[in-house]
């Protein structure tokens, strides 16, 4: 079968082309031609000797998963549908700016975390994608795009916000950012390419070392009680070590601040009371608070807070001095909006009832559907 050449980074690259009996410099040529060129044919890239051309017809291959779907939103944004095989397919959703072009990346087919608010979750857990099926995404979409082939860059910003939880599927994750960041592939800064965490603290340290690049963390919740419900990986890592390993971060990040994602649940997590104790809680944390309406999907038991609510909380926490802005809804007619993705999918954690039953405590005032 095939290698797959996506599934390499440059040094993996390189590895591989020596195994092949190749300098070490083919391999940095095939990788702009990959990656910068959007190339898939070998037999186009014309500055490679026509020996190792027919090598890599005989034994390679620059294979993304297939594309299923490709909608267009009213406000511009674009949601691919990629089939990774076995019945699991993932999303990708591209959201064009007056300043910036940013995809939305998924790490896994489904997410094993169970975050109350989110669709993915919903469908439980499949597996974790490749490097390829990572780096893929970008590579089909800048395709898509049109702007391989020496164009000018539509993408931006990358973000992994979209299916799964990215430090979850840390070893084929790290391989895809470094391609984004090499000047032979995408050669997007560290600044512009961001993981999202809902908190794996012994992962998040992995990635400072290994490939730091910009932070954001789904935290969605201002104390442990509140947050054990929302974001249940917080049994495993409870606020203090999540701070802490927040603070540790950014002696590494590429930027000098953590950004907080918030979802604002109504009458769940969005009270005065709760901005305050949100104030407390990242004192001691250089960041800034990005404010997510939240986005409905079918039985979600959960409803958006009114947008008064939410520039009250915005106005609380700007006033206690840390920076916060409110996500604009984005593409959500053809559910790519933020926590909709795969929102149409079978229930297959099973765990609607349960959710239900955890959620209507003391704290939270739900009408379940």
């Amino acid at each position: 079968m095939p290698v797959n050449l996506l599934d390499f980074d440059a040094e993996g690259l390189s590895a591989w082309f020596a195994q092949q009996g190749e300098k070490p410099f083919r391999a940095r040529q095939v990788l702009r031609w990959i990656h910068q060129r959007g190339e898939d044919d070998f037999t186009a890239m014309t500055d490679i000797a026509k020996s190792l051309r027919e090598k890599l017809l005989a034994a390679a291959a620059v294979s993304p998963a297939p594309t299923l779907s490709d909608k267009l939103s009213d406000d511009g944004t674009r949601k691919f549908l990629f089939d990774v095989g076995n019945g699991n397919a993932v999303e990708t959703v591209f959201i064009p700016e007056d300043d910036r072009g940013t995809l939305c990346v998924s790490s896994q087919a489904g997410c094993a975390l169970e975050c109350a608010f989110c669709s993915t979750g919903r469908q439980g857990f499949n597996r974790n994608l490749s490097t390829a099926e990572i780096i893929g995404q970008l590579w089909q979409v800048n395709r898509a795009l049109g702007s391989a082939a020496g164009g000018e860059r539509t993408i931006s910003n990358v973000v992994l916000m979209g299916m799964g939880e990215p430090l979850a599927n840390f070893d084929n994750l790290v391989p895809a950012l470094r391609l984004m960041l090499d000047d032979n592939a995408y050669g997007l800064s560290r600044r512009r390419v961001t993981v999202s965490t809902s908190g794996i603290v012994p992962a998040m340290d992995r990635l400072a070392e290994a490939c730091p690049v910009a932070l954001a963390v789904s935290l969605h919740a201002p104390t442990d009680g509140l947050r054990d419900k929302l974001v249940p990986i917080n049994r495993k890592y409870p606020l203090a070590e999540l701070m802490a390993a927040c603070r540790r971060y950014l002696v590494h990040a590429p930027r000098d601040f953590i950004t907080f994602e918030y979802v604002m649940l109504d009458s769940v997590n969005d009270s005065d009371a709760d901005a305050r104790a949100l104030l407390h809680l990242v004192r001691d944390v250089p960041c800034k608070f990005n404010l997510i309406p939240f986005n409905p999907f079918p039985a979600s038991g959960f409803r958006r807070s009114p947008a008064e609510r939410v520039r009250r909380f915005a106005n609380l926490l700007i006033e206690g001095g840390v920076v916060t802005t409110t996500r604009k809804t984005r593409g959500d007619d053809i559910d790519a909006a933020c926590g909709q993705l795969a929102g149409k999918v079978q229930d297959r954690s099973r765990r609607t009832v349960v959710m239900s039953r955890r959620l209507a405590g003391p704290h939270t005032r739900l009408e379940m559907q």
